[in-house]
């Protein structure tokens, strides 16, 4: 068994903290801290959920308010011991190009594509904690089909925890966090065998 290398133990015993993540040139891209631990994303990104994050949030920049702004692969510092990487961020900020995280009062919307590896996360622990972290809006892009579908989920202030709103194929269309429409089908090329509309 080889040992890791210095950089992958953690400085303290309870594990890293947020901040940690700022000082870890070593790390792989997309590191992201969970409970204090670090996770990695190390098996190679599809296509499909390449040209899904990036037409999303091309898709998404074009329909924000003034004074907003959509980000890939920003991430987000819930607390002292998580500090998630989300596929897509809305947040009610100013671009800083030296920005490496944003906070959740800051953020107004999240988007997680699912993939393999991260649908457990994705599905179960991210949504709980954006929930409790106060993020407004969240929606979980899963593949059906070789189409993207986006379930939209709303927080409930009262119990912390997200209500679904919608199931969208084809087309989303919605009034908040502010209005949108996406062509959700166009987020991916069309190929061989299935028609275009």
């Amino acid at each position: 068994m080889s040992e890791l290398p210095d950089w992958m133990y953690a400085p303290r015993d309870e594990g890293w903290f947020a901040d940690d993540l700022d000082h870890l040139p070593q790390a792989p891209r997309h590191t992201e801290l969970i409970d204090g631990a670090l996770v990695f994303m190390m098996s190679p990104q599809r296509s499909w959920h390449s040209r899904v994050v990036s037409r999303l949030t091309a898709a998404l920049e074009t329909s924000v308010p003034d004074g907003m702004l959509a980000e890939r692969e920003m991430t987000i510092r819930l607390d002292k011991r998580n500090r998630p990487e989300p596929d897509v961020v809305v947040a009610d900020a100013a671009y800083e190009p030296d920005r490496t995280r944003f906070t959740p009062d800051e953020v107004a919307l999240v988007v997680e594509v699912v993939s393999p590896e991260s649908a457990h996360r994705d599905r179960t622990v991210k949504i709980r904690k954006y929930a409790e972290a106060g993020i407004p809006h969240y929606w979980i892009v899963e593949e059906e089909d070789d189409l993207p579908v986006v379930h939209v989920y709303e927080l409930d202030t009262t119990t912390s925890s997200y209500a679904p709103a919608g199931i969208f194929r084809g087309r989303l269309e919605r009034p908040v966090p502010f209005p949108v429409t996406i062509d959700l089908d166009s987020l991916v090329p069309t190929r061989p065998g299935r028609a275009a509309d």
